[in-house]
């Protein structure tokens, strides 16, 4: 089990523990802090991409949300609950879709529908507008928002778009919802950042154009002191998304943390200087592991008793890197935080 964890999620060691005072603080504090989980799913049944899940596994996860009494709720409500700070019911879960991929419409929607739950589909509307055999067309998309899936914008032509002038930005975003809005006869409120990249600036444009949330590929739990701008997900794949991963992504818990370094996920210097403030609801860290994909265990220092600042001992490769940090919560339940870093 262990191994398996460790290739998931970059996790270093997964030991039960006791319930501790500590720890039994931190699980009051639970019930305080509204909460959910946001799954990303990418194609379906689709054997050459990695991004896919098989039909059986991707309905196995939606019998288990049915069976299990999870709420499954369209990325929007999540939103407009933690902006409006109304109540999150336990047991929430949110699920996206990030391709046009016509499994979609042939494999998902299917059975999304037998089992009664929304999802919130994404869409980068110049794929869509190019009508290959394999991607969904617009006939397909306005049957499916007309049927219980959110239409969400993720750009135009799905750019890298940290590295971008402002007019870029906001042409790609208003490009898309203009597509949208004309085809199905609703402008977008959601958007998903391609690449899961973003920064300060890259937020505050989504923001002017309309976009009330934003998810992006970054692990975590969703809760009522998130940024909606900058929502986590949990990727499900075939390889992510086997039923104990499922599991352990569907009942994960927040960890609660503030003042992160960097600021921004486009790195300036790399090896880069990661830190983060631990808040006290959360308990006891000595527990804590952070590990960065493609490296492992990464050495974590406590500076006082709630700062954790993050070692490398080499530059990190050029593109994404995602650092994840859990913590033991009880009940076999892991508290999680997740990063994404961007290095030149």
């Amino acid at each position: 089990m262990l191994a398996r964890l460790r290739q998931w999620i970059g996790i270093g060691v997964l030991a039960g523990c006791l319930l501790s005072p500590a720890v039994a603080f931190a699980q009051q504090a639970d019930s305080l802090l509204p909460r959910a989980v946001i799954l990303t799913y990418g194609r379906f049944n689709d054997d050459s991409a990695a991004s896919s899940i098989s039909t059986e596994l991707f309905e196995a996860h939606l019998a288990e949300l049915s069976a299990g009494g999870y709420q499954v709720w369209p990325l929007s409500r999540l939103v407009a609950a933690i902006t409006d700070a109304k109540p999150i019911p336990e047991k929430t879960v949110v699920l996206t879709i990030d391709e046009p991929h016509v499994s979609a419409f042939t494999v998902a929607w299917p059975l999304l529908r037998q089992y009664g739950f929304p999802a919130t589909l994404f869409l980068a509307t110049d794929t869509v507008d190019r009508a290959s055999g394999e991607t969904l067309s617009w006939s397909q998309i306005r049957t499916m928002a007309n049927n219980g899936i959110e239409i969400g914008n993720q750009t135009a032509s799905h750019p890298h778009l940290i590295n971008q002038d402002r007019a870029y930005i906001i042409g790609q975003i208003a490009r898309a919802n203009d597509r949208i809005k004309a085809e199905t006869g609703t402008t977008p409120t959601m958007l998903a950042y391609p690449y899961g990249e973003y920064s300060d600036a890259v937020r505050d444009y989504a923001k002017g154009q309309g976009m009330r949330g934003a998810v992006g590929q970054q692990s975590g739990v969703a809760h009522a002191r998130s940024d909606v701008f900058t929502l986590p997900r949990f990727a499900m794949n075939d390889t992510l998304g086997s039923q104990e991963r499922f599991r352990l992504a569907v009942q994960a818990l927040p960890l609660l943390v503030g003042d992160v370094t960097p600021g921004d996920m486009r790195l300036g210097e790399n090896p880069p200087s990661v830190g983060f403030t631990v808040d006290p609801m959360m308990g006891d860290l000595s527990g804590l592991s952070c590990f960065l994909s493609g490296v492992g265990r990464i050495n974590a220092q406590s500076l006082g008793e709630r700062r954790i600042e993050l070692r490398f001992d080499d530059a990190l490769p050029a593109g994404r890197s995602r650092l994840n940090c859990t913590l033991p919560a009880s009940e076999g339940r892991w508290r999680w935080f997740g990063m994404m870093l961007v290095a030149n």
